[in-house]
C-alpha cells in the first residue's frame, strides 16, 4: 500500500496556499452540509403553507437530506474520477462552484421540489469536494507534517457547520426570513474560480504525467475503471475495507445524530427561534476538535485500535445525547458537544489512513468511491429513518437511539483494519 508522500518542488508559501484554498473548500462544504438541519423546517413552512404539517415536515427534512447525499455519494465518485484524470485543483475547483452556484440558485425556488433537485445538485460538488482536496493536500505535504494537516482539512468541514449554526444564531432563520441564506452559500463560487485558474498542482499526480507511459495510462484511466481497476486481484479487499470503515461513521451519522437539531427546533422554536442554531453550535464546535484531533489518536493508537474506540465511544454517546438529556435542559448542550468531539474523531482517522490505501493513479478516485459509498448508503438510511418515524411515535430520541447502535458495526469492523500501512 503506497503512503502518500509528495516529492519536495512545491515551496512552501505554494504548500500553504494549497493547504488554505483546500480547507476552505471543505469549510465551505461544512456550510452546505449545516444549511438544510437549521433551515429545513422553516423553508417547509414557507412553501408549504397552509399544508404544513409536524410530519410532513419531519419527512421532507429527510427526503433533503438524502438528496443532498445522494447527489455526494455520486459527485464523489465521478468527480473523484475526474481528479485522477484532469488533476486535483480542476476537479477540485469544478466540486466548490457546483455546490456554491446551484446553492445560490435555492434562493429564488417556489416549491419543495425546486428545492429538492437542488440540494442533489449541491450534493455534487460536496461529495467532488472531499476527495479532490484530501488528495491533492495529502499528495503536497511531506509525510512527517501527515497527522497536523489531515487535522487541519477535517476539522475545516465541522468549522463549516459551526460558522453556519453561529450566523444563524445571531439571524435566526424563520418561515418569514431563510432566503438570504442561500444567497450567502453562493459566495463560495469566488473561491472555486480562484482554484481553477491560480492553485498549483499535486506534484505528485504531474509526475505521473509526466512518465513515458504517463499520457497512455490517463488516456485509458476510463477502460481501468470499466475494468475494475480498483477491484483488481491486489486492490479489492483494500476497497471494500475503504468502502466500509468511510460508511459506518458517515451512515450513523446522519441516520441518528442528526436528528438532534428537528428535535432541538421542535421543542424550542415556539420560545426561541435560535435554540437549533446554538445546538448545531455546541454539535459543530465540539465537531471541530473531534475532526483534528482524531488524526493525532489515530496515529498515536495506531489505525485499529484507535478505529475500535471511536467506535465505542460513539455509541455511548449517542445514546447518552438521545436517552439520558433532552432539549431545554441545562445538560443537553455540553452532551451535545461530546457527542460531536467523539463521534467525529472518525473523519480525522479517514483523513490520515484513507489516502494512504491506494496508490497515486487511483488515489482521488478510490477515496471517493469509498466515501462515497457512504452516502449512496446513508441517503438510504437517512430516508428509512424517516419513514420509520411514525413506528418510534414520531419520537426523535428514540429513532436517534435506535440508529445510534449502528455504531456499534465499527467494533466488528475495527478486526480487519492493518495495524500498520
Amino acid at each position: 500500500m503506497n503512503d502518500p508522500t509528495a516529492p519536495m518542488t512545491l515551496t512552501p508559501t505554494s504548500r500553504w496556499i494549497v493547504l488554505g484554498a483546500a480547507s476552505l473548500g471543505l469549510l465551505f462544504d461544512g456550510i452546505e452540509l449545516g444549511l438544510m438541519p437549521v433551515a429545513s423546517l422553516s423553508v417547509s413552512q414557507s412553501l408549504l403553507q397552509d399544508q404544513y404539517t409536524k410530519p410532513l415536515g419531519q419527512e421532507w427534512f429527510a427526503w433533503f437530506t438524502a438528496s443532498l447525499m445522494l447527489g455526494a455519494a455520486i459527485g464523489g465518485i465521478t468527480l473523484g474520477k475526474l481528479g485522477d484524470r484532469i488533476g486535483r485543483t480542476k476537479a477540485m475547483g469544478i466540486s466548490i462552484l457546483f455546490y456554491s452556484i446551484f446553492a445560490l440558485l435555492g434562493a429564488w425556488v417556489q416549491n419543495q421540489t425546486q428545492m429538492l433537485l437542488l440540494r442533489f445538485l449541491v450534493g455534487l460538488g460536496v461529495g467532488g469536494m472531499w476527495p479532490n482536496g484530501m488528495a491533492l493536500v495529502a499528495e503536497c505535504w511531506p509525510r512527517a507534517s501527515r497527522a497536523w494537516v489531515a487535522g487541519v482539512m477535517s476539522a475545516g468541514l465541522n468549522a463549516g457547520i459551526l460558522l453556519i449554526s453561529q450566523i444563524t444564531r445571531n439571524y435566526p432563520i424563520t418561515p418569514e426570513s431563510w432566503r438570504w441564506l442561500f444567497f450567502l452559500a453562493g459566495v463560495p463560487a469566488l473561491l472555486g474560480i480562484f482554484v481553477l485558474m491560480l492553485l498549483p498542482e499535486s506534484p505528485t499526480w504531474l509526475d505521473q504525467q509526466a512518465q513515458p507511459k504517463g499520457l497512455a495510462q490517463n488516456a485509458s484511466l476510463d477502460n481501468d475503471w470499466q475494468r475494475g481497476s480498483l477491484f483488481s486481484k491486489t486492490l479489492w479487499p483494500t476497497t471494500l475495507l475503504a468502502m466500509l470503515l468511510s460508511s459506518i461513521p458517515l451512515v450513523s451519522a446522519w441516520s441518528a445524530s442528526k436528528w438532534m437539531i428537528p428535535w432541538a427546533d421542535s421543542m424550542a422554536s415556539a420560545s426561541d427561534a435560535s435554540y437549533k442554531s446554538v445546538t448545531q453550535g455546541w454539535w459543530a464546535l465540539g465537531a471541530t476538535i473531534g475532526s483534528f484531533l482524531g488524526a493525532h489518536v489515530a496515529t498515536q493508537l495506531g489505525p485499529r485500535r484507535s478505529y475500535f474506540l471511536i467506535s465505542a465511544g460513539s455509541v455511548v454517546t449517542t445514546l447518552g445525547m438521545f436517552l439520558m438529556t433532552q432539549p431545554l435542559q441545562a445538560g443537553f448542550h455540553p452532551t451535545v458537544f461530546v457527542q460531536g468531539l467523539v463521534s467525529t474523531l472518525f473523519f480525522g482517522w479517514l483523513a490520515v489512513f484513507l489516502p494512504a490505501l491506494f496508490p497515486t493513479h487511483v488515489r482521488a478516485s478510490g477515496c471517493g468511491l469509498a466515501y462515497n459509498v457512504g452516502r449512496f448508503a446513508t441517503a438510504l438510511g437517512v430516508f428509512a429513518a424517516g419513514s420509520l418515524l411514525p413506528v418510534f411515535g414520531n419520537s426523535y430520541p428514540k429513532i436517534g437511539a435506535a440508529c445510534a447502535l449502528l455504531y456499534g458495526l465499527g467494533l466488528l469492523a475495527a478486526w480487519w483494519i492493518p495495524d500498520k500501512f
